[in-house]
């Protein structure tokens, strides 16, 4: 929602809240304002504005203190001056809401994803901030789209890639991204000015981030942690500490008594409420470091389905030797600072001279607890780049030349990256995927000069060297030629560079060329390409070749034809040859083959069709490895007939990928904010996964469900195919013909999607996704949906009928779970006399579940109902309903269990159309007669009740809304519940809606 508008003739508003945000559950929503994707209020002018709420912290004017944040706080920015002389000020403090990474992997050969993303020190659970993702393969960034190159989940933190998209092995994958890092509070200020006139420009700005150490969120620091901290510098390895706290009894926690075994204390899982417990975190240590493992089993063999993890120990071998991989110790995370001041600025003594410069200090303290290891916290970097236009016309070949040397002082920081994604590849240099700078190399000198040629017509070309130089340790020189030439109907684009390289212990030599070229006829294209890179690195004591020695070769050909902005087809084919180490020797690895067809075949107002596929096939030379296959395509229909009356839309995509083995656990909130209720079915005091289940009343909401971080991926193959289908004649309502006009009051809309994953073994790929492979079939959404209304929405003999038939199969950590619902229902609605509504309610229903280990989830139930209701309309503000429902269900499995439910209600409205101010309030009254058959206290009881009890139960409601004003509504709700086993339960909630 967004609300622009003007305060007076100088002064305007604008505000906005949005929330693109995947819910942790189902039914979930965002319940806080800084839970919400973008919330945020700005008064602004010609001359200044002010900005509070969620702001998108930006600084494009610096080299060294480049950055982007999504931030909470304000901003106040100010300009000052004329055109001739501008001022502008600006400052800004804010609550950082991520915190910068970066994560790097190579892509799986034909795998669309998902890919799990990791945190800075491998964490596998990783909340994304929305929006603040970059994702380059090979250094190209991609763009985020169902229409585009990727998805992203953020809440799971994995990313999958579109089938128009294809994923290879030879694909290098780099993710900038901001995580929630909640251990402190993270505050961020960022203020400054800078001036600017015809010939001088000239800034100063000062960035500071640091967390609150006296405010810890995630982690409560003790006082003997905070000493740990102080005493271990910035070393992360010695910031440990041991993890027990007294806890009382809580049948919520798993918990642990002592035990002294042989001379050593230790924790022994417990639940009994007389023993001295502790809450303990077992931090993973490694194979053969720890003395703990996680539990799997009861004593008597068997399986343990916990919902949170217990762990056991385990006695060390005769050697003394640690059998276990994790201790009850707790990481700690220290505070951070950091700090940067920068000063630059730009002077153009002439038109065709331009002089700019920028010093920038930076101030990094890895533990705000401690002064050890401060020595190496304050840096410095300089930069300073000439350019001379040499020639320069403005219908002719432009000339200039360009002089830049960068230098960074190796305890100098960046707030995110400097360079672009690959350029530690570019210079040969190793470095660990998650530094942005190679501090460990030394100081950096970085001196460049090139040569660029323009013209407005014919394109550019441009050469330029580059010397990377570290303290001694490391000396790189690199040549580079890039074009781009229109020559009349021919374009050639071209780059090509060569490094050598010269460092401690290596030394390389690396040389790249990618180039393309396209003729272009009126309505008609033909290209081809060629590319090669050939990377030698070898160890200077020995002149073996490294890891990093590779070499490739490809080639490509293509052809299109039409307008590629409209309707067009493209075709092409792709050969690549890689080359790789082996017995100290660049030798063939594989070849592969591709073949593609891009198109937009129709595009009218009617019609639209569009194909895509990507055949590819990588052959190794090794006869020991499988050759793999893979395809990806897309192919999406939509046509229009009879004005509309008949709508056709078809969608068909299928691409290999992966099915994550997932993990889930629940999670305890405050009751009536989560979706799932605890029922422990064998009393042991333990929760355990098949003890969940669906809260059907607001108040048994107790828990959400939470997937686990998972890193155990099946590969497969996926087709998806979606139908929809309306047929709406209304455009006939006015027709003279009897059976036009019949047919205009009936509406029909089918829709059908199935989408089918398969185990991926070599190149076994099916494309019919109707196929049935029960034996390889790892998931599958089936869902057939027809409703069919006569009148509908006129409430005069308005009648509907509508048919589910809805199939679902899930892979989990556990097994699968297969899902079923076939369901028929008809509805009914009749206004008589203007003052009474007659609604008839009839269903037929089979619900069918299995689980492959948890046997009692298991059912196949029937389920008849029927529901006829009468309302009384006493005006249009007043209502009074009475109704009645029958409803029979038999579980035709196991232990047979069966329902006869017999269901009274009253329910009275009152909603003045009229006069929103003076308030709505609806109450609704039930009595439910439950004769039950079978163990009340079962997964499937609790499915046929829906949460309520054997025999009698009653439940009333009550909910009262009123508008305070015109931004501003209070809503009241209450509801109550009684069965014959239990006292009355009252739930309550207040609810302030403001609207912006």
């Amino acid at each position: 929602m967004q609300i622009t508008g003007k305060l007076n003739d100088k002064v305007s508003l604008r505000a906005s809240i949005q929330d693109a945000n995947i819910p942790l559950q189902e039914s979930g929503y965002s319940q806080r304002l800084d839970e919400f994707d973008q919330v945020f209020l700005e008064l602004f002018s010609d001359r200044w504005a002010i900005r509070a709420g969620d702001i998108d912290l930006q600084n494009n004017n610096s080299y060294f203190a480049n950055f982007s944040k999504r931030v909470q706080g304000l901003q106040i920015r100010a300009n000052l001056g004329n055109e001739d002389h501008q001022t502008n000020l600006f400052a800004s403090g804010a609550l950082v809401r991520g915190q910068f990474t970066n994560y790097q992997f190579t892509a799986q050969e034909g795998n669309q994803g998902p890919y799990k993303l990791q945190g800075p020190s491998g964490e596998l659970f990783v909340l994304i901030v929305s929006g603040s993702e970059t994702i380059y393969v090979n250094g190209v960034p991609l763009k985020r789209g169902e229409n585009e190159d990727y998805i992203i989940d953020y809440n799971a933190g994995e990313i999958i890639f579109n089938p128009t998209y294809p994923v290879t092995s030879e694909m290098r994958i780099s993710v900038d991204f901001q995580y929630s890092e909640r251990n402190y509070s993270r505050i961020v200020a960022f203020g400054g000015g800078n001036y600017s006139s015809d010939k001088l420009k000239i800034g100063a700005s000062v960035y500071s981030e640091n967390d609150s150490k006296n405010n810890p969120l995630q982690q409560n620091i003790s006082q003997a942690q905070a000493e740990i901290l102080s005493n271990v510098g910035d070393d992360q390895n010695l910031m440990t500490a041991p993890s027990e706290v007294p806890e009382a009894y809580n049948e919520n926690r798993i918990l642990y008594r002592k035990e002294i075994i042989n001379g050593e204390e230790i924790y022994i899982f417990s639940n009994n409420p007389d023993d001295e417990l502790y809450s303990v975190t077992f931090t993973l240590v490694g194979d053969n470091q720890g003395d703990y493992k996680i539990k799997t089993e009861f004593e008597g063999g068997e399986p343990l389905n916990a919902v949170e993890t217990i762990y056991e120990y385990v006695t060390p071998d005769v050697n003394g030797i640690p059998q276990g991989n994790y201790a009850p110790v707790v990481q700690l995370v220290a505070p951070t600072l950091l700090q940067i001041a920068v000063v630059n600025g730009e002077y153009a003594p002439s038109e065709k001279t331009n002089v700019s410069f920028e010093l920038a200090g930076s101030k990094n303290d890895l533990n705000l607890f401690s002064n050890l290891d401060d020595e190496n916290n304050n840096g410095f970097a300089g930069k300073l780049t000439v350019q001379q236009s040499i020639i320069k016309q403005d219908s002719l070949w432009n000339l200039k030349a360009i002089a830049d040397i960068d230098y960074i002082n190796q305890d100098f920081k960046t707030i995110q990256r400097l360079y672009r994604p690959e350029f530690n590849r570019d210079w040969n240099l190793s470095q660990n995927s998650t530094n942005l700078q190679n501090t460990t190399l030394g100081n950096q000198a970085l001196i460049s000069a090139s040569f660029e040629a323009f013209h407005p017509k014919k394109g550019n070309a441009s050469y330029n060297f580059q010397h990377l130089n570290y303290s001694g340790t490391f000396s790189g020189s690199k040549h580079n030629l890039n074009t781009n030439l229109r020559l009349k109907k021919l374009n050639i684009s071209s780059q090509t560079s060569l490094l050598n390289s010269d460092g401690t212990l290596n030394e390389s030599r690396f040389f790249r060329t990618y180039n393309k070229a396209i003729y272009a006829l009126k309505k008609q294209w033909f290209g081809a390409g060629f590319s090669t890179e050939e990377n030698k690195e070898r160890i200077k004591e020995t002149q073996a070749f490294t890891d990093l020695s590779q070499r490739f070769t490809a080639y490509q050909a293509f052809t299109g034809i039409g307008d590629s902005t409209n309707v067009f087809a493209e075709v092409g084919y792709k050969f690549r040859v890689n080359d790789s180490i082996q017995n100290q020797k660049l030798t063939r690895v594989n070849t592969s083959n591709t073949y593609y067809l891009d198109s937009r075949l129709i595009s009218n107002k009617n019609t639209n069709l569009s194909m895509y596929v990507n055949y590819r096939t990588l052959t190794y030379e090794d006869e020991d490895i499988a050759d793999e296959n893979s395809l990806n395509s897309r192919i999406l229909f939509n046509q229009k007939f009879l004005k509309n009356g008949i709508i056709w839309n078809t969608a068909f995509e299928t691409n290999s990928g992966s099915l994550p083995q997932q993990d889930y656990t629940y999670v305890q909130v405050e009751p009536g904010q989560g979706a799932y209720t605890w029922i422990d079915y064998n009393n042991n005091g333990i929760q355990e996964l098949e003890e969940f289940e669906i809260a059907q009343f607001t108040d048994q909401g107790e828990y959400i469900r939470v997937l686990l971080p998972n890193q155990v991926y099946i590969k497969t193959h996926q087709n998806r195919l979606s139908q929809t289908l309306t047929l709406n004649p209304i455009n006939w309502v006015n027709s003279e013909q009897k059976g036009k006009k019949l047919l205009s009051k009936f509406y029909n809309q089918t829709s059908y999607l199935i989408d089918r994953k398969i185990k991926r073994n070599g190149d076994n790929f099916d494309l019919n996704p109707f196929k049935k492979d029960e034996e390889n079939q790892l998931g599958l959404n089936q869902n057939f949906r027809n409703v069919l209304f006569f009148n509908r929405g006129k409430q005069r003999y308005t009648t509907s009928y509508t048919y589910l038939n809805n199939q679902s199969k899930s892979t989990l950590s556990f097994g699968f779970i297969e899902n079923e619902l076939k369901s028929h229902q008809l509805n009914f609605t009749h206004k008589i006399a203007n003052s009474w509504l007659v609604t008839l309610t009839s269903t037929l229903e089979n619900q069918f579940n299995r689980s492959e280990n948890f046997s009692s989830k298991n059912f196949d139930l029937d389920t008849e109902a029927f529901n006829p209701k009468l309302s009384y309309l006493l005006n249009d503000n007043v209502q009074f309903d009475v109704f009645y429902q029958y409803t029979n269900k038999e579980n035709a499995i196991n232990n047979l269990e069966t329902l006869q439910q017999q269901k009274y209600g009253l329910s009275f409205a009152f909603s003045p159309k009229n006069n929103a101010q003076s308030g709505a309030i609806s109450a609704e009254f039930n009595v439910f007669n439950n004769d039950f058959t079978g163990n009340a206290n079962s997964p499937v009881a609790y499915q046929l009740l829906e949460g309520l009890q054997p025999g009698k139960n009653f439940t009333w409601t009550l909910l009262a809304q009123k508008k305070l004003t015109k931004f501003l509504d209070l809503n009241l709700n209450y509801f109550g519940r009684k069965t014959e086993t239990s006292k009355t339960i009252h739930t309550g909630n207040v609810q302030l809606k403001a609207y912006f």
